[in-house]
């Protein structure tokens, strides 16, 4: 039996195998994250956007600012409305048509994750108390879905964030007319970097950023939400409880990733910035 035929027909003994040596299929250790890369600025059109790669799953975010009245029991406060979506080319698994209940789901979660980071101040999307905030539509596309897609997400989000300009406003409470100049642009200000780290137990052994074929034979997976090297959201979905040493070390991974993630936008930003005094 061949190598192929024999992982289609026994895939859980197919990464037993492997993983009792420490290593897994593509290569990498059981704790070893795959390479990310990020670019800024990737569709002309939209006021912020970037793509993640993240091994092979690969996300584009584009951000679209829009003028809108804000809620009467919060007339300070603008919106942020992310949305993500598993396109049909990203894999066989999704169709197209109406976003599926996963899509769902990971569009809450990240809104949830950045509001419980306090990456953005919804205050600040204010233009006139009551009469006039910004509304920051994140439209975020799988492309590619090759495992831990929420963590591309997260990170193309927060990058695309990092590149939002939003043009000056002069609102007349009297006449309600409004007047946008786009010769001047303000950077929206992210206060942090949220960065979600997923691990999976696959023949109980934890293995950390795993591939969309590890996803499917984990029993347990669990996602770490890092921001300014503190854990703010944690989930664990399946299987029996990790030891209190299991999870230490997966908090510290991600707190390293965070770490990393931090320095790559901000060398990004750093870029950015010296091409536009050029």
């Amino acid at each position: 039996m061949d190598l192929k035929t024999f992982k289609l027909l026994h895939p859980v003994k197919y990464y037993k195998d492997y993983l009792e040596n420490n290593i897994r299929p593509d290569g990498r250790e059981l704790e070893e994250l795959r390479p990310l890369a990020i670019s800024f600025g990737v569709i002309k059109n939209a006021d912020g956007s970037a793509i993640v790669k993240v091994g092979n799953t690969t996300v584009v975010c584009g951000i679209k600012a829009e003028l809108a009245s804000p809620k009467a029991l919060e007339p300070h406060r603008g919106f942020f409305v992310p949305n993500l979506e598993l396109s049909p080319v990203s894999s066989p698994s999704y169709r197209p048509g109406p976003p599926c209940d996963e899509a769902q789901v990971y569009s809450q979660s990240l809104a949830d994750a950045i509001n419980n980071a306090r990456c953005i101040d919804l205050q600040d999307l204010c233009v006139s108390p009551g009469k006039l905030v910004w509304t920051l539509y994140c439209d975020l596309v799988c492309l590619d879905h090759d495992g831990c897609v929420f963590d591309a997400a997260i990170i193309a989000l927060v990058s695309a964030l990092h590149t939002v300009k939003l043009p000056s406003i002069r609102y007349n409470a009297d006449t309600e007319e409004t007047e946008v100049d786009t010769a001047k642009l303000s950077p929206l200000a992210v206060h942090c970097v949220p960065v979600t780290t997923s691990f999976v137990m696959v023949s109980d052994r934890l293995v950390a950023d795993p591939s969309a074929e590890e996803e499917k034979l984990a029993t347990t997976a669990l996602t770490v939400t890092v921001s300014d090297g503190k854990m703010n959201f944690f989930n664990q979905s399946g299987g029996d409880p990790m030891d209190s040493a299991t999870l230490k070390k997966c908090t510290d991974s991600a707190v390293k990733r965070e770490r990393s993630v931090k320095k790559m936008i901000q060398s990004m930003r750093d870029k950015l910035s010296n091409k536009m005094e050029q």
